[in-house]
């Protein structure tokens, strides 16, 4: 009469152990679809960059339009007040947005980090125009990487066979 219940508490454990073994597949899954750049200013604070790295040839970045690879906008996270072109970023969390086109593509910082909103250029906080220039070997998939010189923090997008460029400096 009293083994019925001891039975179904001996499943507890497995229950848990599945729900523990799924959430850990779910995390891994995750953060394997996300990569982050980042760069250490000579005081240590950082300015970092996450995004999807899609692959070049499955996910085709559309000129005048602002690339969201994966369809989840890059997010940039700044511990440090930074300029970029002639406009001042405070500290923290911004939507980044570059925006490819023939000749040079442009880099827009939007305040709005709300995720699954739809791009809204009202809430542009700062746009430049990035240096791009053409490489002779396509990427792969999508690269951002930063060159730290001095008070800078450039930017680097490499996608397809462009490579885009802009600086951010710490104030």
């Amino acid at each position: 009469m009293f083994q019925a219940p001891l039975r179904s508490l001996a499943i507890i454990p497995l229950v848990f152990t599945f729900a523990a073994s799924f959430a850990t597949v779910a995390v891994a899954q995750q953060a394997a679809a996300s990569s982050t750049t980042t760069c250490t200013l000579e005081d240590g604070r950082q300015v970092y960059v996450r995004y999807t790295p899609v692959a070049s040839s499955k996910e085709k970045a559309a000129n005048g339009k602002p690339f969201i690879p994966g369809g989840t906008p890059m997010t940039l996270f700044t511990e440090a007040e930074l300029t970029l072109g002639s406009s001042v970023i405070p500290v923290g969390a911004y939507s980044l947005y570059p925006i490819p086109d023939k000749s040079h593509w442009a880099l827009v910082v939007n305040k709005n980090v709300t995720p699954g909103a739809a791009y809204d250029e009202k809430q542009d906080l700062a746009r430049t125009q990035m240096e791009t220039e053409q490489v002779p070997e396509a990427a792969a998939a999508l690269e951002l990487v930063f060159a730290h010189v001095g008070s800078k923090c450039s930017l680097r997008i490499y996608y397809g066979k462009s490579a885009s460029f802009a600086d951010f400096t710490a104030k």
